[in-house]
């Protein structure tokens, strides 16, 4: 068990403490350690929140396949998480003799920026998808920018810098240190942390023994894992959380099987990660994930962090819930699972008990026949919270009757949930257009939304009645 952290930056071993006299707490995101250096403020606060992508930064990992380079928020990531890894800025990016990186001179040779105070963000970005070793398509381009707004250019110059700079194999002054980089990395230890200060205690356990241990000791920690969601209580509630238990570190929690017609996913396992696992078998939830939040979040947040949050506009449960997913709790004493539907009991409340962790999802495998479809209706396609949202299946006879369906709508009361009365009028009946605009109609009564900046209540009802009649059309083509 160690008390302090140690990580690479600028080429060298940074350990840290979090003593009284560091004035540190273990809250500290990244961008505010890197605004205190004097030769790392190229990093910016844009929104404090991770939409901006201002203060967007790059972490390595050692991984089986060598150093994995992700763009992560600096803005919400605790300093703790960085423990282990190497922390890339944009004044890292030189090479040896000053001279530009090549995603650098790309963006110079482009005229891909007019202000600056955004494009380090949009740098680090491009940076981290150079790594990725292979070209990456047009649309992977601009799903790795979605997290970096520029309100001064078109994007037009800097996706053409990335096509150009991004071809090959991501060769460049990073990849002649590597070596010693591995090293240096290797030397860390890579074992539990525990701080400790006069405020605060943050928890960082390398296993899930442990962690459950922990759980049972401290019943009121608020635990994290990818924190997007958590750090938004520092940093735009300014809350001091008493003690945190930091599950980023335990591998179990990362892991992906297979049992007999069905996937497990571990609740730990990064989302970007989670949707190349699932891209094939699961394509209606690979698709949900296309429009959750930005490259940079999706780096970091997991699925069971998502869960856990039990927003009422949550965009995974509803399609987990069209799935028939189950997820899994564990505690100390014992394991147990809960189906999606009953997951969620109320406002930001669910049937996990305070001593226990997600563990993992369980997404059955849908039956050959099943028709499958999730929508999210926002102002904006990408980056921002869902005013509606809907996970949808239904299951045909050979005779085109309704055998079963499930139509769970995010953002239409408390809590995500399912539309039972129009469910129940739909079985049994035929799958024909008349019959699914009876069924909208009958939505009405499953539902009693409210009005907020995102939507009225009666926008609301229109696009719920209006997406199940999307859904029928989808499914017809």
């Amino acid at each position: 068990m160690r008390h302090s952290i140690a990580f690479l930056l600028d080429g060298q071993i940074r350990e840290m403490d979090f003593a009284p006299s560091s004035g540190l707490p273990p809250t500290t995101t990244v961008l505010q350690y890197l605004r205190g250096l004097p030769v790392h403020r190229g990093v910016k606060e844009g929104c404090a929140e991770g939409d901006c992508g201002a203060c967007t930064v790059v972490a390595g990992e050692l991984t089986s396949r060598g150093i994995s380079y992700r763009a992560v928020d600096s803005c919400l990531l605790f300093l703790p998480m960085l423990d282990g890894k190497h922390l890339i800025t944009i004044e890292n990016l030189r090479g040896p003799g000053g001279e530009l990186h090549p995603v650098q001179q790309a963006l110079v040779a482009e005229h891909g920026s007019q202000c600056g105070y955004c494009t380090p963000g949009i740098v680090m970005s491009l940076f981290a998808l150079f790594k990725r070793r292979f070209p990456p398509t047009e649309e992977e381009i601009q799903d790795a920018l979605v997290g970096n707004l520029c309100r001064c250019t078109g994007y037009a110059p800097i996706i053409r810098a990335a096509a150009g700079v991004c071809k090959g194999d991501g060769r460049d002054h990073f990849t002649e240190d590597e070596p010693r980089i591995n090293r240096l990395l290797r030397s860390v230890l890579r074992d539990s942390v525990s701080i400790k200060t006069p405020l605060q205690r943050y928890d960082q356990p390398a296993s899930l023994r442990e962690a459950l241990e922990l759980l049972a000791s401290y019943p009121d920690s608020v635990v994290i894992s990818g924190a997007s969601d958590v750090a938004l209580r520092v940093t735009k509630g300014y809350e001091v959380l008493p003690h945190i238990i930091d599950c980023s570190k335990v591998e179990e929690l990362k892991s992906v099987s297979r049992q007999q017609n069905a996937l497990v996913i571990g609740a730990g396992l990064p989302l970007n990660e989670m949707a190349s696992v699932i891209r094939d078998e699961f394509p209606v939830l690979r698709g949900m994930l296309d429009v959750f939040a930005a490259h940079q979040i999706r780096n970091v947040a997991t699925l069971g962090g998502n869960l856990a949050t039990a927003s009422p506009v949550g965009d995974a449960l509803p399609v987990l819930m069209a799935l028939g997913a189950e997820i899994v709790l564990q505690s100390a004493s014992g394991t147990r699972q809960a189906r999606a539907d009953d997951f969620v009991t109320g406002y930001r409340k669910t049937v996990r008990r305070p001593d226990e962790l997600i563990t993992s999802v369980i997404l059955p495998k849908p039956a050959t026949a099943s028709r499958m479809k999730a929508y999210k209706i926002s102002r904006r396609r990408d980056l921002d919270i869902a005013t509606v949202s809907a996970g949808f299946r239904v299951d045909l006879s050979s005779r085109g009757l309704v055998e079963d369906v499930v139509l769970a709508y995010g953002g239409m009361a408390e809590r995500t949930k399912r539309a039972a009365r129009a469910e129940a009028f739909l079985r049994g009946k035929p799958w024909k257009r008349d019959v699914v605009e009876e069924a909208g109609a009958v939505i009405q009564s499953d539902f009693t939304p409210i009005s907020d900046v995102r939507g009225s209540a009666e926008m609301r009802r229109i696009a719920a009645r209006n997406l199940l009649l999307k859904f029928w059309h989808d499914t017809n083509r």
